[in-house]
Order: structure tokens, then sequence, then C-alpha cells
């Protein structure tokens, strides 16, 4: 079954339209070319949908990454990977399945990718904690990437997290502290790394396994310091004010490119990466063959260099002169 979202609900008419159509010809039979007809119908659909998903807000694009049926870090590795082998476990106290790696191949490259992973089912999504990792997740995946680094292997990092788990177990666990020390050996590994944003981009639970050479974005998935809910509800104690909160923050993949916070954003289908997963896991795939081709021959210690340099040039400001009077 389709989902919609609000803003398409004049697609969902018209669907609804043409699916009762298809189904009951007999009921609308008297005097119209049910043929004619449903060319028409679909027609208006397509325009429909080119005229929404042409202009959509900043608050649009967070409900698409948000999609029920988008597709999850697990589902690009299955359809743009080759002979995933799934690692588990930090050695440390357990395997959080909220994120999830392991050695595979893309294209003519072997690599370690790793991913948040969120659950299509209310039975998966508390199994995988709605995709949000606690301390022993981000310490796994510091455990898959100084193997990768060990072993000269390229990392790839699929991000699609709200957020890093703020419950009492994961503050127990000391989270903050597992997610620095990400951040800090990231900046430090000698093998290409590239981080693509695949859904949401939620605050350090994303930066957690974000640090990289190049960080890709998906049209319609966005990366913020924090959701446009939470931003709503400290500046105006208000969170139906987060489409107003999403619009500020800048979060979306145009925002971001425009502000060099990543380095390229990555096409989707019309109306959404759930729309058809094979074509976006290729380009996807493309693009990650495209930059590791890149990466691979410079030497490590100049990938060091401008991973350092990326990453400095970062929080820039320029303030308007004051007119002279």
């Amino acid at each position: 079954m389709k989902h919609y979202l609000d803003f398409e609900k004049p697609i969902s008419e018209l669907q609804r339209k043409l699916d009762d159509l298809r189904k009951h010809p007999e009921t609308h039979a008297l005097g119209i070319n049910l043929a004619e007809e449903i060319q028409q119908i679909e027609k208006k659909i397509e325009e429909e949908r080119k005229r929404i998903f042409s202009d959509l807000t900043p608050w649009q694009r967070v409900q698409l990454a948000r999609h029920p049926k988008r597709p999850f870090a697990l589902d690009y590795i299955q359809t743009a990977f080759q002979g995933y082998s799934e690692l588990h476990g930090d050695r440390l106290f357990g395997d959080d399945q909220a994120i999830i790696g392991g050695f595979a191949q893309l294209g003519p490259h072997k690599a370690m990718v790793i991913g948040t992973q969120k659950g299509r089912d209310t039975k998966e999504n508390i199994r995988r904690n709605f995709g949000s990792a606690h301390p022993e997740g981000y310490r796994k995946a510091l455990r898959l990437m100084r193997l990768a680094d060990k072993f000269g292997l390229p990392i790839i990092t699929l991000i699609d997290t709200a957020g890093a788990y703020p419950g009492i177990g994961a503050e127990e666990r000391h989270i903050a502290e597992a997610i620095a020390v990400n951040l800090r050996e990231m900046m430090l590994f000698e093998v290409p790394i590239i981080a693509a944003v695949i859904g949401e981009g939620g605050s350090g639970g994303a930066l957690g396994i974000g640090v990289a050479d190049r960080v890709l974005i998906l049209e319609n998935a966005y990366y913020s310091v924090i959701s446009p809910e939470g931003c709503a509800a400290i500046l105006w104690k208000d969170r139906t004010a987060a489409a107003k909160a999403a619009e500020a923050l800048k979060i979306t993949a145009k925002d971001l490119l425009e502000l060099g916070l990543v380095d390229e954003t990555i096409p989707e289908p019309l109306g959404g990466a759930h729309n058809d997963l094979a074509r976006t896991a290729n380009t996807l795939k493309e693009r990650l063959i495209c930059h590791l081709n890149e990466l691979k021959p410079l030497k490590a210690a100049e990938r060091l260099r401008l991973r350092y340099a990326k990453y400095r040039a970062y929080g820039q400001v320029i303030e308007k002169q004051p007119a002279a009077a």
C-alpha cells in the first residue's frame, strides 16, 4: 500500500480515482471512453507530481527524509554493493543493531561499509532502537573502521538517524565520549573515507560516523545540528513551528551545498528515493565509485592534509560592514 504525505494529497486523490476506475470499470462505463479517461488521469497525476516536487519547502523535504517507505542503509547495501558480510559487536559491551557494518565490494573496490539502520515495523524498530545508536554502536563502528584502516580498505558510511540515543543507559555508558572518540579517530585514518547522508542526518548521532574526505547527501535528505521540532521547542516554545525552524536551519541538500558543508548532492527520482530504489542505488553507487577513484591514488599524508583543511574551513563568517555615516 502506497503511503502519501500531507502535501501529496492532490496526487493521492487522483490516484484513488484512477484505481477505482481500473477496479470497477462497469460503474463508469455509461458513455465514457475508459481508456481515454484513464490516460487523462495518468497525465494529471504526472503533472501534479512535477508541480509539487519541483518546489518543495525545507519541511517537506524533512518529511520525505522520514518517509516510512524510504530506503534504509541495508537496502542500499544489498542493491549497490556485492558480497556484504556483516560484522557484529563492539567487543566491550554488546551488539547495537542501530548501526550495521561489514566488508563489501563496491564496483571494483573492496571496502568497509557502515550505516545507521532503522526498522520497517514496530518489532524491528524496537530491535534497532529506531536507528538511534547507543555508545556500543559507535564503538562497533570504530572497531570496524580500525579494521579497515589496518587492511587498507576505504570506509563508506551511510547516515540515516534522528540522533544518538539520549537515554540513561547511553549516558551511563558515555555516549558523548564514544562519539568524540570517533570524531578524533576518523580524522586520523589513512584510508579514504566517504560519508553519504541517505535520510535523516541528526546531530552528533550522524557526526559519529560522518567525518570524511567527501560528504555526499541525497536530494531529499537533511543534515542538521538539531531536529526542526527540537529547534522550534527551544526558540519558539512550540514544536508546531517545525516548518519555520526547518527553513531557518538551512538543513536541505541545496542549502548545505551552497554553504560548503557537503561536497555533492545526489539526485533522486521524482517523488523521492522510495519510488525507485534501484535507480537511486545505482546513482549513489556511481558517485561513490567516482569519489573513490579520485581519493585512492592520493598518498595518505595528502589525504589527511586535505581532510584537515576541509574541516578547518567550516564555520567561517563574513560580517557585513556597517554603512558609512
